[in-house]
């Protein structure tokens, strides 16, 4: 049997928080429902960040409640503090099943700390440490990223070490994988290799999930280092939807798409039915075009 790489779905969060106009909440259910159908089994579906910061996340608990719990599919949701995570658990207390993970995320450089979180990287590991602990004592399993693990837009290349020190900052709190996000999209196969070095050294790369951008077309380039150095997991986005609001020139996540067809390519399965994940990616760029 040919070796697995799990695709971690962000288009529905990730994607579509960064397109200007707000997706209706019809669109957002019909978009998942079709990730669903392509065989995709981890969709990071919404975002329990405040309305005023990033609306097109607005009505959340309402997706968690119109998708479909019967299957074995994790939903996940960003939670970036404890307001975010009361309204997460308000959301999910009339389901009838825990929909999936949380998610929580920090920087590896200070200065996107301070302009996407308006702190400092130790300081975001307090706020969203009763985060993790309400998310645990509840029974839901928590994933973390950490961004600009190779370039920041306002620091310039990120030190490995750094990157090091918030992998451990965030598996001091709970054993979580770790999303490692190259969030400009500026990372090489060098540096990203050099980066895992260091990451390496304090996590298994079974704990470990590669997240880039394809800002300069080195993506998949960059999914072949992390697969040498023993990454399974990598995150995209069905036709490449989104980048980051809060961080300028990171426009392209990877697109799911050519995630599938490079790994299919090296032998690996993804489970991933092709067409369906084609129609998938058709319905998402309906939706960026009316947004």
């Amino acid at each position: 049997m040919a070796d697995r790489i799990r695709i971690y779905e962000v288009g529905p969060r990730d994607g579509l928080q960064n397109e200007p106009g707000v997706i209706p909440m019809a669109g957002r259910l019909e978009l998942i429902r079709a990730l669903v159908a392509a065989g995709l089994r981890d969709i990071e579906v919404g975002s329990f960040v405040s309305p005023r910061w990033v609306p097109q996340m607005a009505g959340s608990a309402e997706i968690l409640a119109g998708i479909d719990l019967g299957n074995d599919v994790n939903f996940a949701a960003l939670i970036p503090n404890m307001k975010g995570w009361e309204a997460y658990a308000e959301a999910i207390a009339p389901l009838p099943r825990i929909p999936g993970e949380v998610a929580v995320f920090i920087s590896a450089s200070e200065g996107f700390s301070k302009a996407n979180l308006n702190c400092s990287v130790a300081e975001s590991l307090d706020r969203i440490a009763p985060v993790v602990d309400a998310a645990r004592a509840a029974g839901v399993t928590v994933r973390g990223y950490v961004s600009c693990v190779t370039d920041c837009p306002f620091d310039g290349p990120t030190d490995p070490a750094l990157v090091a020190r918030a992998v451990a900052g965030l598996r001091a709190l709970a054993p979580m994988q770790v999303s490692l996000g190259d969030t400009i999209g500026r990372g090489t196969p060098d540096t990203v290799s050099a980066m895992l070095d260091a990451v390496l050294a304090v996590c298994g790369p079974g704990n470990l999930a590669g997240h880039f951008h394809d800002t300069t077309g080195l993506a998949l380039a960059n999914v072949e280092a992390s697969i040498a150095a023993g990454l399974r997991t990598f995150d995209s986005s069905v036709a490449g939807l989104g980048g980051c609001p809060y961080a300028p020139g990171a426009p392209g996540n990877l697109d799911t798409g050519a995630l599938v067809d490079r790994c299919m390519a090296l032998g690996f399965e993804t489970g991933v039915d092709r067409a369906a994940l084609d129609r998938a990616a058709d319905i998402a760029r309906g939706l960026r075009a009316a947004a």
